[in-house]
């Protein structure tokens, strides 16, 4: 098991501190263990939805090996070949290969109806790099007490943001978004790494004693954190990482500028009569072109 090095923590951070990986990215293992030390399960039951070969940066795969049930979904079919492979003697392990669609028979509520799992499971982990916003509101039928759930981590922490409700997207969505659908199915914030928010059901969040679970409270300053803000003079300034974290390309901050260079002036009225001339020629063109 891996222990994960933290920068100081506030009080509220404290299941950071068990951050460990066995199996998992960012220290969710050893975390998950200790909230189930908090609040022991009821069933050992565990659902991981995006369970790529069910070891690969797994966040259940460390419960099975304690004796565990779960249902592992794959929709890639290379992948659930390894996933099988993964589990192949293990009796307690109900794998489905399926693309999960958010209404239907094959709805992440259809596809469990179809196993013996318990409708009040102890753990769910979604992790498919798009639309997790859209398959967790989408389960009705199942009540899992504890949620981790993967978001866009460049996104701030203010800023609310859902992707399209289309599997065929993979963009991600906010941490703030991710904790307000939480609220709205009785769920509350425990814990933020820095990939995944974790949620018990909001009856079991006094076991925790966190005084202050607002996700600005528990959520570490992320490297990749991307911030986009605005000068006196228009110009706009990048902040966060200089390189794309998921695509490898530079980011330059000059292709995020609206103004030429020669407008960015603050007050605007102190442009030259010429180069007021020229802005309003520019500004007629540049909106007419962008609708």
């Amino acid at each position: 098991m891996t222990t994960i090095d933290q920068p100081p923590l506030n009080e509220d951070q404290w299941l950071l501190r068990h951050a460990r990986n066995v199996h998992s990215i960012a220290g969710e293992d050893g975390i998950i263990g200790k909230i189930f030390e908090t609040v022991p399960p009821e069933n050992r039951w565990c659902v991981e939805f995006g369970a790529w070969d069910g070891k690969t940066y797994s966040n259940t795969h460390h419960l099975m090996q304690d004796g565990w049930s779960g249902v592992f979904v794959e929709a890639d079919p290379a992948r659930f070949k390894d996933l099988v492979k993964t589990y192949e003697h293990t009796s307690s392990a109900h794998c489905v290969n399926c693309f999960v669609t958010f209404e239907g028979e094959n709805s992440l509520d259809s596809l469990l109806a179809r196993t013996p799992i318990p409708k009040n499971f102890d753990l769910l982990s979604i992790d498919i790099d798009g639309n997790d916003y859209h398959v967790w509101q989408s389960l009705v039928q199942y009540r899992p007490r504890v949620v981790i759930i993967e978001f866009n981590n460049t996104i701030p922490s203010h800023v609310e943001f859902i992707q399209p409700r289309d599997m065929g997207v993979h963009q991600g969505s906010s941490p703030l978004s991710l904790v307000k659908l939480g609220r709205e199915k009785g769920y509350e914030l425990v814990c933020v790494t820095e990939h995944n928010v974790i949620f018990v059901l909001a009856p079991l969040l006094a076991a925790f004693h966190i005084a202050d679970n607002a996700l600005s409270r528990l959520r570490l300053p992320s490297p990749v954190e991307f911030h986009l803000f605005q000068l006196y003079d228009g110009t706009f300034v990048v902040g966060g990482p200089t390189v794309m974290p998921w695509h490898g390309l530079p980011v330059r901050p000059e292709q995020f500028q609206v103004l030429p260079k020669m407008f960015r002036v603050f007050p605007s009225e102190s442009l030259g009569v010429f180069k007021k001339v020229l802005r309003r020629v520019w500004r007629f063109f540049y909106l007419n072109r962008a609708g």
